[in-house]
Formats: C-alpha cells, structure tokens, sequence
C-alpha cells in the first residue's frame, strides 16, 4: 500500500510539473490556481463529483463529459481544460486532488510562501486566522499559506505542521498562547 501510495504521489507530482511548466508558458499560473481551487471546493462539497473522478466504474467518456460539464459551468481557463480532458482519457483522473495540492505546493515555491497544514477542533475566526498567519511569518520570515482543516476530535487548540515537519520548539511556546487563547473563546 505504501509503495502504491508513493507512487501516485510521484505520478501527481509529475502531472503536477507538467501542468505548472505549460501554465507558466501560457502565462496562466494564477488562472490554473484559481481553477484547481474551485475544483478542489466542488469535490469537497459534492459526493457525486468526487465519485465521478475516483471511481473506476466511470469509462474515460463519461468522466471527460462530467468533466467537461463541469469546466464549462466553471468558465474554466483553456489550460485547465485540456489537462483535466487529458488525464480522463488516460484514466489519471482519481489523482486530481494529489495533483491540485503538487500544483499549489509549486505555485507557493514560485511566490516565495510555504504552506501550513492547520487542523483545529472548530473553524478559525478571521482574526485567528490572521494571527496565526502573523506567528508564522515572523517566525519563519516566509508569506505563509493556511490550509486549514477542522477535527472535532481534537480536544482544544490547533495542530500546525509546515512542510513535512511539526513546528520547532521556538515557534511551540509562541502557539501555546495562542492555544489558550482558542480554548477560553
């Protein structure tokens, strides 16, 4: 399972690339970003979209109409979908929300912002989000972007985790009040 798992994230990191280096060609990065992230809003929201792209009962034909119904209503960019038509007909298509996040991860690199992983047991408020956002970049010296998460499992406060490492002790101590903070609202 592992060595599956690496490997469609390899495979998505590729198509990833592919897609990044062609947006940057046609000048259509921030388009493409725009796209994927109504993309990865819609799969969130809908059951339907999500199984139209995961499930291999679909043949290419039905996933490239759902698809192209889909960009169509989005007024997707060209790019988006002539890649997304691409990866129906090659039956790429359930590694869409791995390629989203490889695209976003070089779109950040390219901006000079790293990505942050929150998961908390509510919704952050707007100012704790631009609080938290506020630590990071001091801390880190980096615009930093929040993908944010909410666990009801979680007893209280936040888990932050930036790249593929939890925060150093040094920015910790500075969450911990922020924690206490969150648990007394």
């Amino acid at each position: 399972m592992a060595a599956e798992h690496a490997h469609e994230a390899g495979l998505a990191g590729r198509y990833a690339l592919a897609v990044f280096e062609l947006a940057q060609e046609e000048r259509a990065v921030e388009a493409v970003a725009g796209d994927f992230a109504t993309l990865k809003q819609l799969m969130a929201e809908n059951p339907e979209l999500t199984r139209l792209i995961r499930a291999p009962v679909f043949s290419r034909e039905e996933q490239a109409a759902g698809m192209n119904g889909v960009l169509h209503r989005m007024e997707a960019a060209s790019l988006t979908r002539r890649f997304i038509l691409l990866l129906a007909s090659k039956r790429r298509l359930f590694a869409l929300p791995d390629i989203i996040r490889a695209y976003g991860a070089l779109v950040a690199k390219q901006k000079g912002e790293m990505s942050a992983q929150v998961t908390s047991a509510r919704a952050l408020s707007d100012d704790e989000t631009a609080e938290l956002k506020s630590i990071l970049r001091s801390k880190l010296s980096k615009e930093v972007k929040l993908d944010s998460r909410v666990d009801p499992s979680l007893l209280g406060g936040l888990i932050v985790q930036v790249g593929s490492q939890m925060i150093d002790s040094s920015l910790r101590t500075k969450l911990n009040g922020f924690r206490a903070a969150m648990r007394g609202a």
